[in-house]
Parts: structure tokens; sequence; C-alpha cells
């Protein structure tokens, strides 16, 4: 899961497949053209529709007013969010927060500096490579305790979703093949997709998560992998996917309400 001063969940970078529907691709198309709203310049900008982050991972070495045992998202205050590839240290670059849906979407905080002057946390980004991450100021977002958390089991095959320490739905999911495996990691949901029709290749709904499948690049979304129902109750179970995760669509109308910036965990 995210940043925590206890040990939980390992913080790893995994793969999945985020087959889209064609909203989502004209989503994604109009929020790369879109120019209504601009960057502060001259500064790179990144986008999560358009580009790719390479940042290198800076340790932490404290908490900056964070409480024990409590997961955080990182709320952006603007649109465009300046980060550092370490805290406060080099030129930086401008992301664009906005999600495909146009939500400034929050992102899971997984360090934080401890400097009570000018505080630094640490999100991971919802672009290619897999845990690419930046650090921004603390008062360029709103610190959110996250109690939500989505955990799938690739060798049992299940999905459990927890609120806090309480388990508030267990399914059996289809997972990736042998040629398109699903990787495990930790990921959040980056959007959440409501599809038109149930009966279509995605179900009654995805959540669009903040990672990408390693084995599949020329793919609506670039890749990004999912959460997204079925309507074949023989998918439980079963290693039928390319990568994403299937839930039949009963379970996965359940899973409708879960909010952006939850945390996914995917486990071998």
């Amino acid at each position: 899961m995210g940043f925590q001063v206890r040990r939980g969940e390992p913080i790893i970078a995994g793969v999945k497949l985020f087959a889209v529907s064609a909203l989502l691709v004209l989503a994604l198309s109009a929020s790369a053209c879109d120019r209504s709203a601009s960057p502060p310049s001259p500064s790179v900008v990144l986008s999560a529709t358009i580009g790719s982050a390479v940042l290198a991972p800076v340790p932490t070495g404290g908490v900056a007013a964070l409480d024990v045992g409590v997961t955080y998202d990182a709320v952006p205050m603007s649109r465009f969010v300046h980060m550092w590839h370490r805290p406060g240290g080099g030129l930086g670059f401008y992301f664009d927060t906005r999600n495909p849906f146009g939500r400034q979407a929050p992102m899971l905080v997984t360090g934080a500096t401890n400097d009570p002057a000018d505080p630094f946390v640490q999100v991971l980004l919802p672009m290619r490579p897999n845990g690419a991450s930046g650090w921004v100021r603390t008062s360029d977002v709103r610190l959110v305790p996250q109690p939500e958390r989505i955990v799938v089991d690739l060798s049992s095959r299940t999905l459990r979703r927890y609120v806090g320490d309480r388990l508030v739905d267990r399914f059996r999911v289809g997972v990736g093949t042998a040629s398109t495996p699903t990787t495990a990691g930790t990921f959040y949901v980056w959007v959440r997709v409501p599809q038109a029709d149930p009966n279509g290749p995605y179900g009654a709904f995805a959540l669009g998560l903040s990672g990408f499948s390693k084995v599949l690049r020329d793919w609506p979304g670039g890749g990004r992998l999912a959460i997204h129902g079925t309507t074949n109750p023989a998918n439980r179970g079963e290693a039928v996917s390319h990568g994403c995760i299937r839930v039949y669509n009963p379970d996965m109308l359940k899973l409708s309400h879960v909010s952006l910036g939850t945390p996914v965990i995917v486990k071998s």
C-alpha cells in the first residue's frame, strides 16, 4: 500500500494490462490535446496520457506530519503541480494531474522528508515506467488519509477489498495468461470508467490503475492496467486475460464506488 511508518505490503513496481473502451480512448485523446489551461513557463510538462517519467528513486529519512500506520493520498491543489526528482533539487517539472475525465486524480504517497521547514512527499505517478515517482511540496497538495485498499492475490486468484482492517469484499477473479501475465506490484486507482454496455469487453465497470503492462504497449491506453468487469462467470479463478484483473459483473458493481487514489496491491 502507500507510505506507512509500520512495515506493511512492499512497494514493488509491477504490470498488468488496461484495454480501454472507445469512450476512454476519446477521453485520452482529448486530454492530451486540451489547451484550455497552460502550465507555468518555461518548464517541462509531463502528462500521464502523453509521456513517460524517468525518475531515480530517493530513499527518505523520516516522516513529515504523517500519522503512524496511515496510508495517504496527495490530492493536487491545482491541475499542474510542480515536482522534483529530489526534494527541492534540480529544475523539476510540472505534472498534469488530470485524468482522461478531467478529474485531478489523487496520487499515492510513498515517502516523505523530515524537514519541518520545507516538507515534501514522494508520490507514485500514473505513467511509464512503472514505479515512476516525483517529489512535491506539501503546500501544493492536500494529504488525505486513505482507509481503503484492494489486494489481489495471484496465487489464489482472489481479490479482497478492505476498509481499514475490515474485509468488505472477497471475489474469485480472472488473471493474466502465461504469455501476458499479471505481475505483482503496488498501484492505485487513477480513473473510474463507467461502461455503457455491461455485455461489452470491459463489463459493467472498469477501474484504470496507475501502472502499465510490460508485455503490451501497442494497445488502447498504451497498455494501462485495469480491474474490469466480465459477463463470463467461468473467468473466475482462471488465467484468461491479457494481464488485467477480470471481475464477474455482479462483483464488479460492488467495486464501482471505489475512490480515486485507492491503493491496489497485486501479490504473487
